[in-house]
């Protein structure tokens, strides 16, 4: 295969975002697809491998897209473009919702992304609105109708806000139901309601409370563990030591919102500190900024993240 220079035609302001002050965008390129990038005049030349060279040239494009509209380029935007075009190199990706191709919008997320391609075992970590839990459920998915794994499963402490399993009516199913909502919609804005509901007759999405996972193996399976900030010590060493062969997992959680009464005693954080730095095991860590609801969303994070600090003892 030819590994001559592609050439790419952009107007000046695509190519200055494409670069970068100090080039410091272009070094971002090179290094995640292992090309080398020149702004020889009208344009980006582009060497390297052929497969490289394309995912780097979707990254360019996405970039000089942006920068025709008149919208400022930053580093984020530039790891975001990088995170998306990764996606497509590596085959097959996130699927399509019904609001279309499932893509990162933020530097984190791409990170993130990333992290669920790469490692076995990876938490996510940050504020409601972060996407933390409907990209893994979205990776999750695409997984499971792709056949690379062979069940969906979805746990979740039972307890919430000083509510109990037992004191709900119904069986397991229309207990945990409520609990599981935010990942229910998710998984029928993927799947579509049909799939979703033959998939999980046939066992193949299956709902799980941390405290019916005792004593399992999930093998072949791709696990998400929702809400883990309200898991207990314990509880996370039991789900975390559930992964059989073949298997994947996902810690989603916020450490600032724990409802248990002890809230020393929750064991996502906890979980993060003795395994951060294990082979196999990616943490992603999302911000305030990350978030990608609606904008009132990230202002009332930060009142309570500021009503927080002045609440802390001072020392």
């Amino acid at each position: 295969m030819s590994r001559a220079p592609e050439f790419i035609s952009l107007s000046d302001a695509a190519v200055r975002a494409v670069s970068g002050a100090g080039s410091r965008h272009a070094a971002l390129i090179e290094d995640a697809f292992g090309v080398l990038v020149e702004t020889p005049g009208g344009g980006v030349s582009l060497s390297g491998e052929p497969r490289a060279r394309a995912a780097a040239k979707r990254a360019v494009q996405a970039i000089a897209e942006r920068a025709d509209k008149g919208l400022e380029i930053g580093e984020a935007d530039v790891r975001v473009a990088i995170g998306a075009a990764r996606a497509g190199q590596q085959g097959p990706g996130l699927p399509s919702g019904r609001r279309g191709q499932v893509a990162p919008k933020t530097a984190a997320q791409a990170r993130y992304l990333d992290a669920l391609n790469q490692y076995e075992l990876v938490f996510g970590l940050g504020p409601a609105g972060t996407g933390k839990t409907f990209l893994a459920v979205a990776h999750g998915a695409g997984l499971l109708m792709r056949g690379e794994v062979d069940r969906l499963i979805v746990s979740r402490p039972a307890v919430e806000a000083g509510e109990r399993l037992g004191f709900l009516p119904g069986d397991l199913a229309e207990k945990v139901d409520p609990y599981m909502a935010p990942v229910w919609e998710a998984l029928t804005d993927i799947m579509g309601a049909d799939q979703f509901r033959r998939r999980r007759e046939k066992g193949e999405i299956e709902l799980a409370p941390i405290a019916f996972m005792r004593g399992r193996t999930l093998s072949h399976a791709y696990i998400i563990v929702d809400e883990a900030q309200n898991a207990t010590r314990l509880q996370m060493k039991m789900v975390l030591t559930r992964i059989g062969e073949g298997a994947r997992m996902v810690v989603t959680g916020d450490p600032s919102q724990i409802d248990l009464v002890n809230a020393a005693d929750s064991g996502l954080a906890h979980a993060v500190g003795l395994l951060e730095g294990v082979e196999g095991v990616g943490i992603a860590r999302f911000a305030t900024e990350d978030v990608v609801r609606h904008p009132l969303v990230e202002r009332i994070v930060r009142a309570y993240e500021a009503d927080a600090t002045r609440q802390r003892p001072k020392a």
